[in-house]
This record gives structure tokens, C-alpha cells and sequence, in this order.
């Protein structure tokens, strides 16, 4: 792509930064304490969709249905039983929608005349992705709804990371599998639609676009997203706001540079624009398994945990507002710095390698700031005063 002429990082006032945060960006602080948003334009020829009552934050704004099973997961936690998975996924549908079946808590988003995109996360291989049995059983009631396998897609960015996961042997045949790229190598990919893009220079990057799959675009009608409960170098944690936003676009690594991230308006700015907005109607966030530092990958278990939980919703701020203090306690209870820490003494520049060793280390400093930024733009409820969470042992 040739390079646009868009005006660099224009000076603008510094928005407010989270209560917990222990800095304020002030004008002779460095960069990477400072939070501006440059000039950017945010393209889309897609109106919201008629259901657009179902979008985000959808009918369950502000509410949270946590489930947790000591069952669910095996006593070494590597094992996942997907017979406890099931109990929690028909718990927790039911007690969102107060349905009196299950069934009929999912009709409350699917119809049978959809085409449904199932939004995974598998970064985290092998051991904190979206687990097969959510997955499965997630597949299982949209066809219950009456949804052909063939109208099913599961997806993400890399098709390298969604083989390697490999849902096929637990779903039925005729399933969809989709990735827009091979693998993150900075694929400039046909499967992108160059009518829906976010724009901005951030760094003088080549390529200041970031475009939707065409899959969210063009072929879907619903979309299920289902995020992991993890810790990110860049965003702070990332849950639900991040999986749907830079699971779904070209182009969103060039956000977070040298230890500079703008990734606190970023992400809620391109979860915001239709039609993935009007389209993203339910959140289960898999918490079987979560990452505590180092995220989003969990190639080892090193700074893996297991929170044994499922949460459901239509609100995606705030699952992620409850997701930032799950997060920053676990880390808390490890001896790591918070994820609000923005002291530039921290950051390592070593390809990450600093980082991977010791958890007081940062490669970016983090802006979970954007689930806030998110809650501005109407996705949903960041005030934890008005967030009302019902958890169940189960």
C-alpha cells in the first residue's frame, strides 16, 4: 500500500488516566507517559443492522454471570473435563437471560436463518486458547438454534495458530474454519476489505491501515466471541474488547512501538465501528486457564494460572473491567508490578526477552486504560459501581 499523508501524532490534551493508574501524563513527561490521540479516520459503508439491538453492549449492559467448578479442570489443571464445561456453559446462558432452558436462552441471539461467526482466541497454544470443549459446546447450541454446520465459522488472524490448535476433531463436519492470513508475518491478505479500515500514522509506518476481514463484513450475521483471561504487554490484559477488535483487522501490531503503546484508543476504537459492533452479540470469556505475565502467549506454564471460571455476557467493558483486577491481583499475589504501572524504569527493550524472564519487566508500557477509552464510546459499563456480577459455584 502507498504511503497516505496524514499528519503525525498531533498534539492534543492528554485524556484522563485510570484513578488506579500511579502516574499522570504531564507535558514534559516522556512519550510512553503521555496518552495523545492522533488524527485518524475511521472508514465503514456498513450501517448497523436492523438486530442491532443484540450489538455491543447489547441487551445485558453492565451485568456479568461468573461461573466457577473445581471440577472443570483436571487437580494438575491440564486436563479439561468437558463434562464440567457443559454444566457451566448451561448455567451460565441460562442465568444471563434468566431463560428457563437453555435452549431458549440462545435463541435470545441466534436464529436459524444466520450465519455465525465463532470469534476464538489461540495465541495463547497450547495452553491458554479458547478450550475445545467451550468451543464445542458453543457450536453445539447454534446448531441447536437451527443453524447448519456449513453457516458455522471459527476464526482468528493466523491459520498457522488455528491448525495448530486444531477444533476439527470436536465439531461436527461441515464446520467453517477461517484465518485472514497465514501467519503474522505482515501478510497483506486478499480476505481484508478495503471498505472497512481504520487509518492512522503512527510511528511512519508503510501501511497506516488497518482493514476487517471480509468474513465480518460480508458473510456473517452474528458473531460469538469467546476471549481468554490473559495478561498483555501492550493492552495490559487482553479479554473480550481485544479478541474481537485486533482478532479481527489487518495491520494492529503497528500500535505499540519502543515502548510506546496506542493501544488505549485503538482497541475500542475498532470494536466500535460497524458492523462489527451491531454484529458481536455474546462474550463468553474462557477462564479455565488464564496468564498472568507475558501475555498473550503461553508457549510454557510458567506464568499460567487457573481460574476455573466461564463469564457471560453482552457487555464486553465490562467483563474486561472485572478482567483488569483479576489480572492485577494475580500478579499482586505473585510479587509482580501492577499492570497500571507506567514507570519507564521498567521497560526492556531486548526483544522480549527481559520481559519472559522477570515479571517486574515491561516491553511496553501497558495502557489498560482502554477498557475505560472502550466505555466512552458507548461498548459498554467500566464504572465497577454499576456492573452487577452474579457468580456461582457450581
Amino acid at each position: 500500500m502507498e504511503r497516505r499523508t496524514f499528519v503525525k501524532l498531533l498534539a492534543s490534551t492528554p485524556l484522563v488516566t485510570n484513578e488506579n493508574a500511579p502516574d499522570s501524563a504531564t507535558d514534559d513527561a516522556p512519550e510512553w507517559k503521555k496518552r495523545v490521540i492522533p488524527k485518524h479516520q475511521a472508514v465503514t459503508h456498513y450501517k448497523p443492522l436492523a438486530s442491532s439491538n443484540l450489538g455491543m453492549p447489547g441487551p445485558y449492559p453492565g451485568q456479568v454471570v461468573s461461573i466457577k467448578s473445581e471440577k472443570c479442570l483436571s487437580a494438575d489443571g491440564l486436563q479439561v473435563n468437558a463434562e464440567a464445561v457443559h454444566e457451566m456453559m448451561e448455567r451460565g446462558m441460562r442465568e444471563l437471560t434468566g431463560a428457563r432452558n437453555t435452549l431458549e436462552a440462545w435463541r435470545q441471539f441466534i436464529r436459524p436463518d444466520d450465519t455465525v461467526g465463532i470469534k476464538v482466541n489461540v495465541v495463547g497454544h497450547p495452553w491458554c486458547v479458547s478450550s475445545h470443549s467451550v468451543v464445542a459446546e458453543t457450536v453445539r447450541n447454534v446448531m441447536a438454534c437451527g443453524v447448519r454446520p456449513d453457516r458455522i465459522h471459527i476464526y482468528d488472524r493466523f491459520r498457522d495458530q488455528l491448525d495448530a490448535v486444531n477444533y476439527r476433531p470436536h465439531v461436527p463436519e461441515g464446520v467453517n474454519f477461517y484465518a485472514s492470513e497465514d501467519a503474522n508475518v505482515g501478510d497483506s491478505s486478499p480476505h481484508y476489505d478495503p471498505r472497512v479500515y481504520l487509518e492512522s500514522d503512527l510511528f511512519g509506518e508503510d501501511d497506516t491501515r488497518s482493514n476487517l476481514m471480509k468474513l465480518i463484513s460480508q458473510k456473517v450475521t452474528k458473531i460469538i466471541s469467546i476471549p481468554n483471561m490473559k495478561d498483555h504487554g501492550a493492552t495490559g490484559v487482553t479479554g473480550c474488547l481485544k479478541n474481537i477488535a485486533y482478532g479481527g483487522y489487518s495491520n494492529v501490531a503497528r500500535t505499540h512501538f519502543k515502548g510506546l503503546s496506542h493501544t488505549y484508543w485503538f482497541v475500542g476504537t475498532l470494536a466500535s465501528m460497524e458492523p462489527v459492533r451491531s454484529k458481536t452479540v455474546l462474550q463468553i470469556m474462557d477462564g479455565l486457564r488464564g496468564v498472568w505475565h507475558a501475555g498473550p502467549g503461553a508457549g510454557t506454564l510458567k506464568y499460567v494460572f487457573f481460574p476455573k471460571t466461564l463469564m457471560f455476557g453482552t457487555d464486553p467493558v465490562s467483563i474486561d473491567r472485572l478482567l483488569l483486577d483479576l489480572i492485577d491481583d494475580e500478579r499482586k499475589r505473585r510479587g509482580a508490578i501492577s499492570i497500571w504501572n507506567r514507570d519507564e524504569g521498567t521497560l526492556d527493550f531486548n526483544n522480549g526477552k527481559g520481559r519472559n524472564e522477570d515479571p517486574n519487566t515491561n516491553i511496553i508500557i501497558r495502557e489498560p486504560g482502554h477498557v475505560e477509552y472502550a466505555a466512552k464510546l458507548g461498548l459498554g459499563v467500566n464504572d465497577l459501581s454499576k456492573i452487577r456480577v452474579k457468580e456461582l459455584v457450581i
